[in-house]
């Protein structure tokens, strides 16, 4: 099966699982899922071709063995990821911009915390960046770990299980494999959309009211504990 790369060669979901099998596999979503080095790594194109791969028999793994392990890796790697956020706590808003870390995706990912709550660790999950910072916010937040750890769940199980077993619903379309590098482009544009849809809103948003845009909150400031999210 060959893919359309869309970014480097070792980032391809098809080199990828090829190198490194499924603890390849497992090792990344866990890195996507809670740490910060991970945000960049390919999660959905990763997970829709490993379904495929599962279908086709190229990958010699039982399909609910697969999700079992994927859903796992998803949800320890939000566990790490939340304990590193409480651990840290405020000066990961004052940490300076490097190479791997932006501090406009520490930003994003609390607006999107704050924005839908608790169920934000659902959507992120689906959100490229967002997805591996909104754990590490929750932490930061002091959200109530027994609701963390529930959306976590959901969150985890939705996305990991769910996009491997598109792939391999689609790994038996004959469309499919004869488009598979359409297939991966659909799939990481999908993914976007909520971003784009996201930063159209705030311009809109920031063109009409200026100074509402803004906020009350430096660029540098962290949130404040004990907020509606925090329950002691």
């Amino acid at each position: 099966m060959t893919s359309l790369a869309l970014g480097p060669s070792w980032l391809d979901p098809d080199y990828l699982l090829g190198t490194f099998g499924l603890a390849g596999l497992l090792i990344i979503v866990f890195a996507e899922s809670g740490l910060l080095i991970g945000f960049f790594l390919p999660g959905d194109s990763l997970l829709f071709t490993t379904g495929l791969l599962v279908t086709t028999g190229k990958l010699d793994t039982p399909l609910w063995l697969v999700c079992v392990l994927v859903v796992l890796a998803a949800v320890l790697g939000d566990q790490v990821g939340y304990l590193f956020g409480k651990k840290v706590g405020p000066s990961l808003f004052s940490r300076p911009d490097s190479r791997l870390f932006k501090q406009e995706n520490v930003e994003k990912a609390h607006e999107f915390f704050e924005k839908y709550g608790p169920k934000s660790l659902v959507l992120a999950r689906f959100v490229p960046i967002v997805r591996t910072f909104t754990p590490i916010i929750a932490g930061v937040s002091g959200m109530n770990y027994r609701s963390f750890v529930t959306f976590n769940v959901i969150g985890g199980t939705l996305w990991g299980a769910g996009v491997t077993l598109l792939g391999a619903g689609l790994g038996n379309v004959d469309f499919v494999h004869q488009h598979i590098e359409l297939m991966l482009v659909v799939i990481v544009l999908v993914s976007v959309v909520p971003i784009a849809i996201e930063f159209l809103r705030a311009r809109s948003k920031a063109k009409k009211n200026p100074q509402a845009a803004e906020g009350p909150r430096g660029p540098g400031q962290a949130p404040q504990r004990g907020g509606r999210h925090a329950k002691r």
